[in-house]
């Protein structure tokens, strides 16, 4: 049929247009907070793009189903702005005939939002988390960054290099500050290398440079050069990745059926199944008065959908802590709004009706 072709093209390029610009803000938004971190020296700088990937990668359920949600409206709004929606009506079409077409368009992004919010966003959250505890691990040298000063996990240790060596063996022009036994020591060299002992341990070689020990506050120092000095670099131990109900795979969920990975069920599940009852919600919502204002039905199915994910997410909560059983919350907050959804459509089709007897 030409309407149902020329409506699915049109769902696909408003839905594109949407997409673009919320990934664009969800992309912005993270990725200045992930600067933040690493400029706070709680994050390599070198982990940022990967991190970023991650979490766009699990926030993009989200964004789909608002992508979604959002399309649908918009394009079935300019109908009604255009006036093409009178000559739908005028044809003895009703406004249930919008159904078809817009599951449609919306049954394979669920599926594919299915699909990222059932397996794909807990792998981000685990890899996410297994890249943080690798970046963590790494002993202090590694994560020095050329003119910049670092601070050691353990904030007795302060460490500057100004660049690199070509051979990238060797680092220039080196700073170092530790506090041991009360006395402050402060070592600035020429250059330095890293050497590994066969026992495991790691120390940072300086080459030509002095030493000043001293106790702060007191007038009390010694000045010594050196040819060669050595000091330890601290490597954590490697520990094993933490386990939330977020990053846990579905099937662990379901086989340890506890009231926190009941909830994060909920949660998994609800998703796709609102973004089903968004589509159809915002055939209802999209009714446009050429004599209102445009935005009005915008403002009201933004303000349905954050009503909607913030029930979901209550769900959610009561779930975890015991309040309410889990074959209720997973269900509950999704059969309300299919009610609000038939109230709409039957308030829709009565005033058509009655206008319709009217005239």
């Amino acid at each position: 049929m030409i309407f149902q072709r020329a409506v699915l093209r049109e769902f696909t390029q408003t839905a594109v247009t949407v997409f673009v610009a919320l990934f664009a803000i969800l992309l912005t938004t993270q990725l200045i907070r992930l600067l933040g971190q690493a400029a706070g020296g709680k994050l390599a700088s070198e982990a940022v793009v990967a991190l970023l990937g991650f979490s766009a990668l699990n926030y993009l359920p989200v964004v789909l189903s608002l992508t979604l949600f959002v399309a649908i409206l918009l394009t079935i709004s300019r109908s009604y702005r255009d006036s093409e929606m009178v000559v739908w009506f005028a044809s003895g079409l009703p406004l249930v005939a919008w159904v078809g077409p817009v599951l449609r368009f919306a049954l394979p992004i669920v599926l594919a939002i299915a699909a990222l919010s059932l397996f794909l966003s807990p792998w981000a959250l685990s890899k996410s988390a297994e890249f943080r505890q690798r970046m963590d691990s790494r002993d202090e040298m590694s994560r020095v960054s050329p003119g910049a000063f670092n601070e050691s996990s353990s904030a007795d240790r302060v460490f500057f290099v100004e660049g690199v060596a070509e051979d990238l063996g060797r680092v220039r022009n080196i700073f170092a500050s530790s506090v041991q036994h009360g006395r402050l020591g402060v070592m600035a060299a020429a250059e330095g290398h890293t050497e590994a002992q066969p026992n495991g341990d790691r120390f940072l070689v300086m080459d030509h440079g002095r030493r000043y020990e001293g106790t702060p506050g007191t007038s009390e120092f010694r000045v010594m050069e050196f040819e060669r000095y050595a000091v330890r670099v601290e490597t954590k131990e490697a520990r094993g990745i933490e386990e939330t109900p977020g990053n846990r795979p579905m099937w662990e969920l379901m086989r340890n059926p506890t009231p926190t990975n009941l909830g994060e069920i909920v949660w998994r599940i609800g998703i796709p199944l609102a973004a089903i009852n968004l589509s159809l919600l915002a055939i209802p919502l999209a009714f446009v008065n050429p004599r209102a204002g445009r935005a009005n039905n915008l403002i009201f199915a933004i303000l349905a959908f954050m009503i909607y994910s913030n029930l979901i997410s209550v769900s959610q909560a009561w779930v975890r802590q015991g309040r309410m059983p889990f074959e209720i919350g997973i269900w509950a907050v999704h059969v309300v709004m299919l009610v609000v959804l038939l109230l709409l459509f039957w308030r829709r089709l009565s005033v058509f009706s009655w206008g319709r007897l009217w005239r």
